[in-house]
């Protein structure tokens, strides 16, 4: 069996900054805390969060009045912002800086009179948040098909914004959508999308033809997983989409097979290296990491967070920051310590072609 690493894969910015503030008010206050909603879409983050006194609430009437409530990476409206004041609530703020933008940029077009088509999917948190924004002026396009029935007020004072997590080529087709039936419209000013979706789709499109099959680690709502799994798909490459390596069934494979590895941005690399390790063990499978691009982004943790730190004489830098890096092995030709590794740029063809 032949191994494939795709490189990046796993936490971006965003996730490392948002489960690293949890982390941190773990070890300042100790349990219980509150996160309104899950902190990152992953099914194992949440749980070994909640086995050490995290509660994650959906309402902001289960937070106690006064106590500290951590907002999670998706961000959230400005009425549930009102909410948390009206309770009292001292909140840490976690929510990524890509999604603020696209926040701000709502807020900022709302102003100028745009109407705004914000393409996503409906009922996302990261969608409703936006959405919050300015209700009056946006509307949500899930689809190309949705674009015939859009009623807008004047075609000529129109923008289109992005949920941060959407398949490149899904947005682009109903971005095309919009161009042709609103020629006018106007595009953000820079990628909505956030530059982790991009790289970790464009992985999987580039490596996924040369491959038997496709893992994606991730959980299923997890958008920017679910979209790895369609890439790969689209690529006419079998795909799976599994929170860890208790899901996959070993007996559907032959040992023969070329398999692409990659992990949505919200899924720890510990569950990568245990699937890694189960099929190097049962397959004698060589690994290789195929390197695509080098992620330098760097976010710094929520600004409340850091002034608790700075109050509280932590000796910890609160200017620290947060970066994804290209995984690499432990040392030279290893990968989690004791498993042989090669690195690559361009993969090989299928093990069958």
């Amino acid at each position: 069996m032949r191994i494939i690493l795709a490189n990046p894969r796993g936490f971006c910015a965003g996730v490392n900054m948002a489960v690293d503030a949890v982390e941190q008010v773990l070890s300042l206050f100790g349990p219980p805390i509150w996160v309104y909603h899950e902190i990152v879409h992953n099914h194992h983050v949440v749980e070994r969060f909640r086995s050490r006194g995290v509660t994650f609430v959906d309402d902001l009437d289960s937070v106690p009045e006064g106590r500290l409530v951590i907002f999670s990476a998706h961000g959230v409206s400005p009425q549930v912002r009102e909410h948390a004041k009206r309770r009292k609530l001292r909140v840490i703020d976690a929510t990524c800086p890509l999604v603020t933008k696209v926040h701000m940029e709502a807020l900022r077009y709302a102003r100028q009179g745009y109407e705004i088509l914000l393409i996503g999917h409906k009922g996302h948190q990261e969608v409703v948040g936006t959405l919050g924004e300015a209700p009056a002026t946006i509307q949500i396009v899930e689809s190309p098909t949705d674009v015939a029935d859009l009623r807008v007020r004047d075609p000529d004072k129109l923008v289109y914004l992005m949920q941060t997590t959407l398949s490149l080529d899904d947005a682009k087709a109903i971005v095309e959508a919009l161009q042709e039936r609103f020629p006018n419209i106007k595009a953000p000013p820079t990628d909505d999308i956030c530059y982790a979706t991009t790289n970790r789709q464009n992985a999987v499109r580039a490596i996924a033809p040369s491959c038997d099959m496709v893992i994606v680690v991730g959980s299923r709502n997890s958008s920017n997983s679910a979209r790895l799994m369609e890439i790969a798909e689209a690529q006419n490459t079998k795909a799976l989409l599994i929170d860890d390596v208790t899901e996959l069934d070993l007996a559907h494979l032959t040992g023969n097979e070329t398999i692409l590895i990659t992990a949505g941005a919200s899924a720890p690399e510990d569950l990568v290296e245990d699937l890694v390790r189960t099929l190097h063990k049962t397959f004698d499978g060589a690994v290789e990491q195929c390197n695509l691009s080098r992620e330098t982004v760097r976010f710094e943790p929520p600004a409340a967070l850091r002034a608790i730190m700075r109050q509280r004489g932590d000796p910890h830098d609160p200017h620290s920051v947060q970066q994804d890096t290209p995984h690499a092995a432990d040392e030279p030709g290893m990968y989690a310590g004791d498993i042989p590794l090669t690195t690559s740029s361009i993969p090989l063809k299928r093990s069958g072609s």
